[in-house]
């Protein structure tokens, strides 16, 4: 008897406090994509600097010393969603572009995503961000 198969749909990955980490969040991120099917989607790229940003952030501003993130990538029907878990304190917030290098993490995330958001966790908080996956039109 054949059975079908349902692909794995959510994939998580915990990360160090490192900047390594960084790499490694979006070589996972890359895979998962892969995995469900998605690598030509012309959004790739797009969850792919998210994911970047997102983690950036967390190692930067959101992990407290000693502790990590966790990365978490969902694909439910016409929907890929990138979340962030950390146990850091604070709200993130879209700063205003400077000319400073750096800051514009979520600026870029709010560009590129349909939505995103930050949810509570104890400790910490999840910093998340929807893209829309359009069968018909995005996925070759």
């Amino acid at each position: 008897m054949n059975e079908q198969i349902e692909l794995l749909r959510q994939r998580d990955q915990f990360y160090a406090r490192a900047r390594r980490s960084v790499p490694a969040a979006r070589r996972f991120a890359e895979w998962s994509l892969s995995y469900w099917g998605l690598t030509d989607w012309e959004r790739s790229a797009d969850v792919l600097l998210c994911v970047s940003e997102l983690a950036t952030n967390a190692v930067v501003h959101g992990v407290p010393p000693g502790r990590g993130f966790l990365l978490r990538l969902c694909h439910e029907a016409a929907l890929v969603r990138v979340e962030v878990h950390d146990s850091g304190t604070g709200v993130p917030a879209v700063a205003h572009p400077t000319l400073d290098e750096g800051g514009r993490g979520l600026l870029l995330v709010s560009a590129l995503s349909d939505k995103w958001g930050v949810g509570e966790r104890s400790p910490g908080k999840i910093v998340w961000c929807d893209f829309a996956v359009a069968w018909g039109r995005s996925v070759t």
